[in-house]
């Protein structure tokens, strides 16, 4: 058994451990300092998040299940983020979640600590915050909702909204018909019900290794959440009494597992930062081409929104994530642990697959080669990704000319002009929305097409942004665009008219301009006005030391790990 870390702060008769043990004992009796564990719940639960709410009640499951194998439960409120509400962007506070969960962490008398999340930014944070400081650490996922209907059709949540807001532009759904969806949208506790980030991350959680195996994919009203919170809060204890860290479960072969589950499950890219900066916290190598290299020959075998039909209670049916993984497991890494000690392909055993209609075969995919592409050339020389699996077939080699906008409010202010000079064949580009520029990379990569276009009928377009597109989201649309045009990128000289080349199977993104001329051009005037830095607070530290994309979007000071030791006492 590992030496207590909190026995560092409760253990001997000194008058700090006296204020230690004191102030703890309003409800903790005397034997609670004599060894056992004490295992903090860092609980994302707030009620501005509306997918995590529900983690009050999980986290009583968690703490019933560590008080029942001899730990002290500790209920630890940490930073949360609410996707759907936090302006300007969910993604401008990532980092700073991860590092307040990191010193939180640090800075208490805990020797393991379970991690509940559930919306989009919650989980990643969770994991920066916990490899960082790499205490014993396992997480639980809050779980996507159940499925609405509206009109007797299942709503996805997001993609639906992305789809009849476009019908209501069209003019052939009613602005009042609209707002009636909204009432349908969400139906229970939970995050979104489509393969986007949320569901995404959690998922991958539990493919890197991080959560109880065949937790991942559980709904949120399901009671089987919480009896796997309950199990997880007995492994947190096994955690401590073992000492049993991220940095001994998260290996290469972990990551580039997750790669592999993204392309079969069709998840989101917004997967690609989140790994790249759960990655750099450990020092575990792995680059933005490796998305490609590993996942671009993995066949897509689950239909759901935003790529295909069904939503995560249909794959939740089916089979769920351990049936999607015995597909492909041939392509897993055999060594790369879970947090039971075991590995991942040894908890997979034979599972059986209930809906071939939602978990499709290895033999007979939704698409042969369906992960994430990263592009290059003169206008992405960092790189930039694309979602083949969202996007139309057609537009995957496409040639147009650009209608460039500087801001997403030019794009509210111009879209819809009847005089806007746009066609099918434009590639609509957005720029100054990368981490920097923005700031914080906000989902706004995937533009509404223009109001004239979607009243001919066309329905998707080629679209370039350096920020990032909601995994809920759908079309072909290439992001993360390197670097990013508020860093100097060549994204940032493209000029309306420019003719833009896409050559997804090439792994190409140009501006068909000679280099020579492009080295020389001046970045847009209003770029240039449109970027200075802000004043003060997280915002301005933020600017300062952030990343770009291909890099995970992660500050530069809190790369890497500073482990669990505090050297100083406070009092």
């Amino acid at each position: 058994m590992q030496a207590r870390r909190s026995a560092q702060w409760y253990s001997g008769d000194v008058r700090n451990s006296y204020i230690h043990r004191a102030w703890m004992r309003r409800g903790l009796p005397a034997d609670a300092f004599d060894g056992r564990p004490h295992i903090a719940i860092a609980n994302t639960a707030s009620d501005l998040t509306p997918c995590n709410a529900h983690l009050n009640e999980v986290a009583r499951s968690v703490a019933d299940g560590i008080h029942r194998a001899g730990g002290i439960p500790l209920n630890l409120p940490v930073v949360s983020l609410g996707e759907t509400q936090v302006r300007p962007t969910a993604m401008l506070w990532r980092n700073m979640a991860a590092m307040a969960i990191e010193e939180m962490l640090r800075a208490n008398p805990i020797d393991a600590v379970v991690l509940l999340g559930g919306c989009d930014k919650t989980i990643p944070a969770l994991l920066m915050g916990a490899a960082s400081v790499d205490l014993p650490a396992v997480v639980v996922p809050g779980g996507p909702m159940l499925t609405g209907t509206f009109r007797g059709v299942p709503l996805g949540c997001g993609t639906d909204v992305w789809k009849l807001s476009e019908e209501v532009r069209a003019g052939t759904l009613s602005a009042a018909e609209f707002q009636r969806s909204e009432g349908s949208m969400i139906r229970s506790k939970g995050h979104c019900n489509t393969m986007g980030t949320a569901s995404t991350m959690g998922l991958l959680a539990e493919v890197l290794g991080m959560t109880l195996p065949g937790i991942a994919g559980t709904p949120a009203p399901d009671s089987r959440l919480l009896e796997a919170a309950h199990a997880t809060g007995e492994l947190a204890v096994e955690l401590a009494d073992t000492g049993r860290r991220p940095s001994t479960v998260l290996s290469r072969g972990s990551f580039l597992n997750a790669i592999v589950a993204l392309a079969a499950l069709g998840g989101s890219t917004n997967a690609v930062v989140h790994l790249l900066a759960i990655a750099g916290r450990l020092g575990v190598p792995l680059a933005q081409d490796d998305f490609d290299r590993t996942g671009a020959g993995v066949p897509l075998l689950v239909d759901l929104q935003p790529a295909g039909r069904f939503l995560m209670d249909d794959l939740y049916r089916a089979g769920g994530l351990h049936a999607v993984l015995a597909e492909v497991r041939d392509l897993l890494d055999p060594a790369a642990l879970t947090v039971t000690g075991r590995p991942l392909v040894e908890h997979l055993g034979t599972p059986l697959v209930y809906d071939r209609e939602v978990i499709r075969p290895r033999e007979a995919p939704l698409q042969p080669h369906a992960g994430i592409a990263v592009l290059r050339g003169n206008l992405a020389p960092g790189g930039a990704v694309i979602k083949p699996a969202a996007a139309s077939p057609h537009l995957l080699r496409h040639r147009g000319p650009a209608v460039v906008f500087d801001s997403i409010e030019d794009v509210h202010a111009r879209l819809d002009d009847p005089d806007l000079d746009v066609t099918a064949d434009s590639v609509l580009i957005l720029r100054g929305c990368g981490p920097k520029g923005y700031p914080g990379m906000p989902e706004v990569s995937n533009m509404p097409l223009p109001a004239k276009l979607l009243a001919q009928g066309v329905r998707d377009m080629v679209r370039i942004c350096d920020g990032r597109m909601s995994g809920t989201a759908y079309g072909t649309v290439v992001l993360h665009v390197t670097p990013e045009a508020a860093a100097g990128g060549p994204l940032g000289k493209v000029r309306t008219g420019d003719m833009i080349i896409l050559d997804v199977e090439n792994r190409r993104l140009d501006v068909d301009i000679p280099d020579i001329e492009l080295a020389i051009r001046d970045p847009a005037p209003e770029m240039v006005k449109a970027f200075a830095a802000p004043a003060r607070g997280w915002e301005r530290l933020y600017v300062d030391t952030v990343g770009q994309a291909d890099t995970g979007a992660d500050c530069d000071f809190l790369l890497g790990s500073s482990g669990d030791q505090v050297s100083r006492e406070s009092h």
